[in-house]
């Protein structure tokens, strides 16, 4: 291997301990390894994350994130321009995406160095934010793209399109439009159906819809989804794999499609996402 990228979450409570057993495993096999930041620095490091991952393109063959989901999501959005696969140490909570267990950690280090893994292509959504016909802003999502209300608990309104075609105004807490990978994110917890993530499709799910015949709506993942602000006064904010918001206006649009390139996940043979999916259901 040319190298090893490390991404850990200093926040979290094992993390430096893991990080530790990490640089001892690939430093007894004499394969460099790049850390970002520190305990005393910050979450990632002292330098922005995009900085770190953009000093090692080319030096790295593999990043290693230690942490949980939310760490997987930003390290994702900002490493798809690379294509360098990554792969997960869960030291979160569910960890559908940083599968890997702590105790269990040895075993499959051992096989990435061996070779015996595969990756695991991901679509990316990107949404564009426009106002008045003006782009304002794109973002990239691993998850979700969300619009959901303000702090104020009053309903917002959101006319949704699919290609140009309108399907529906809908009223009640927003929308999420998500990935086949994030189904068992924020997606799920709003009642919509979880989908394997290696499909090509886009899930558009209403939160908490002032309806009773509201569904969820399954696309191709080559369909262009608009939703557009009807709220007028009450607030509405976009969010980003919920890491990332801005502010919406009256009659702003934010258009979600599927991005050019896609995420690599490292997984292993007994790796299924059936398998996966019946242990963190149950824990």
């Amino acid at each position: 291997m040319k190298g090893i990228g490390v991404v850990p979450n200093w926040q979290k409570e094992n993390t430096a301990a893991v990080t530790r057993q990490i640089e001892d495993f690939f430093g007894s096999r004499r394969i460099p390894l790049l850390v970002a930041g520190s305990k005393e620095t910050s979450i990632y490091g002292q330098a922005p994350l995009h900085e770190t991952l953009a000093h090692w393109a080319g030096r790295v063959d593999l990043i290693i994130v230690v942490g949980g989901d939310g760490t997987i999501l930003r390290v994702a959005r900002e490493l798809f321009r690379w294509e360098v696969p990554i792969l997960g140490i869960n030291v979160g909570t569910k960890g559908f995406l940083a599968e890997i267990e702590v105790d269990s950690m040895d075993r499959y280090l051992r096989l990435l160095v061996e070779g015996d893994y595969h990756c695991s292509e991901r679509i990316l959504l990107q949404a564009a934010l426009r106002r008045k016909g003006e782009v304002l802003g794109s973002y990239t999502a691993l998850n979700d793209i969300v619009i959901s209300r303000g702090p104020l608990s009053r309903i917002i309104r959101l006319e949704t399109y699919i290609n140009d075609n309108f399907l529906e105004s809908y009223r009640g807490d927003g929308m999420i439009v998500a990935s086949p990978t994030g189904s068992t994110g924020y997606s799920l917890s709003a009642g919509g159906p979880i989908v394997n993530p290696s499909l090509d499709l886009l899930l558009i799910n209403p939160i908490c819809p002032h309806s009773l015949y509201s569904r969820a709506v399954i696309t191709t993942g080559g369909d262009e989804i608009m939703l557009r602000n009807r709220s007028g006064k009450a607030q509405a904010v976009l969010t980003v794999d919920g890491q990332v918001g801005f502010v919406l206006e009256d009659r702003d649009e934010v258009v979600v499609r599927r991005a050019e390139k896609r995420v690599k996940l490292v997984r292993f043979a007994d790796s299924s996402f059936y398998t996966l999916l019946h242990q963190k259901l149950k824990s």
